[in-house]
């Protein structure tokens, strides 16, 4: 490595995004939330930032992964450094120069706190030292850089991305299992991505009276799609957040479903972040957190559920039944996981199963990374207390990693979705 790399004390020096970059640098985003995602993208790119949404999403990021990340991390941050990596390796020399790369940091128990610092590793192993790695967080304490600023009119675009984004996906996973004319739902989704996007570009879409009335018509457009009643295996998805939501991470786990016959639900990203904020207020009591602090919170938690409310609301007009309210789902997990237990997906983990369960997705994927310990903790731990309580309970646990098979992960799921369909056939018949 370049000596120059290095300062008097032979710490690395990494570059940092400046001011002066914002106008000339693309910012490569990961994978994950589709929907959502590509949201998030207009919504940086309507705040001043050159931003591209990766979607290299071949069989060959896992090896570009394994070969800057040591094998017994974490599997999403194996795949999300192989797609920064991959998509750098694909570019000119002249394109990498002027490259960022924008990662998430939450600060809390979880290994993701450190994934910046394994992708800067793994960027000076592949001679990619000069590109910057930017930190998206809220805490105090972590990095900040010159120049990318989390702007109050940033936020407000972001939490209004979220809730189109959950909204949108919320209503597709409840229409495409059931659709006529296949690819309905998708064109939808696709209509006001664009549309909230180009709304993003003129600085509108955020205000509540615009959102309210957007949330409406996504509720009536999806609707009016012409549904068959066939009756279908009801499949939720839970588990570690990337791995749940990231079709590169679960292999199309949603894809694969639909595919075989099931609806899906995966529940949204409203609850996480209900689930930080909770443990925030749960934390006044353990560890004395500031009173500041929580009433602040409380009052985030407000404005959220307004959102949240209305997006129930709407819902309830339309043929199709809408989420619970977070104030809800929450107290699910009580009597099988204490609130106190927040590392990995801690208690939301437990609390979206048996939620799922009420709701009558009876048949449950708890998709878990390699090395996530907490994650199988929460996730696998909970299980047989879960099916002692629900007898019709059918909870399977499938691991992601870079040795898994494709072909024994759907085997697996298949024999769910067989079990499944042959309690479906006798309550037909009785």
């Amino acid at each position: 490595m370049n000596q120059d790399n290095f300062d008097q004390n032979y710490e690395l020096k990494y570059p940092t995004f400046t001011k002066e970059m914002v106008k000339d640098y693309t910012i490569l985003l990961p994978t994950m939330l589709p929907i959502h995602f590509r949201l998030f993208e207009k919504a940086l790119i309507s705040s001043g930032y050159k931003t591209r949404l990766l979607t290299n999403c071949s069989d060959n990021i896992k090896q570009i992964g394994l070969r800057y990340v040591h094998n017994d991390t974490c599997y999403p941050a194996l795949l999300v450094i192989g797609q920064f990596i991959d998509a750098l390796d694909n570019m000119s020399e002249e394109e990498r120069h002027k490259t960022a790369l924008l990662i998430t940091q939450t600060g809390g128990g979880c290994r993701a706190s450190n994934y910046i610092y394994l992708l800067r590793k793994a960027l000076v192993k592949a001679n990619y030292n000069y590109v910057p790695v930017i930190s998206l967080n809220a805490t105090k304490g972590l990095e900040r850089d010159r120049g990318f600023k989390l702007t109050l009119p940033l936020v407000l675009k972001l939490a209004a991305a979220m809730t189109y984004g959950d909204m949108l996906m919320y209503m597709r996973n409840k229409v495409i299992s059931y659709e006529i004319n296949k690819g309905d739902s998708d064109k939808l989704v696709t209509k006001w991505v664009e549309l909230i996007g180009d709304e993003f570009l003129k600085n509108k879409g955020t205000s509540f009276k615009l959102l309210k009335k957007h949330i409406e018509q996504i509720a009536k457009d999806f609707d009016d799609i012409k549904i068959n009643n066939i009756v279908k295996p009801k499949v939720g998805i839970v588990g570690e957040i990337y791995i749940k939501y990231s079709s590169l991470g679960n292999n199309d786990l949603e894809k694969f479903l639909i595919k075989e016959g099931a609806e899906v639900m995966v529940p949204g990203l409203y609850g996480f972040l209900f689930y930080c904020l909770y443990n925030t207020l749960y934390d006044r009591k353990l560890y004395k957190v500031s009173k500041l602090k929580v009433f602040l919170f409380k009052r985030v938690i407000k404005l959220l559920e307004r959102r949240e409310n209305a997006m129930i609301e709407a819902i309830k007009k339309t043929k199709y039944t809408p989420m619970n309210k977070f104030d809800k789902t929450k107290d699910y997990s009580y009597g099988v996981l204490s609130h106190r237990t927040k590392m990995g997906e801690g208690w939301l983990l437990t609390a979206e199963m048996v939620e799922l369960v009420e709701e009558g997705y009876k048949n449950v994927v708890c998709a878990q990374p390699f090395g996530c310990l907490p994650n199988h903790i929460c996730g696998k731990g909970v299980m047989k207390k879960i099916k002692n309580i629900y007898k019709d309970a059918n909870i399977v646990a499938i691991d992601y990693d870079p040795s898994a098979t494709r072909v024994n992960q759907e085997n697996r799921i298949k024999l769910m979705l067989a079990m499944s369909r042959e309690t479906l056939d006798k309550e037909v018949k009785h």
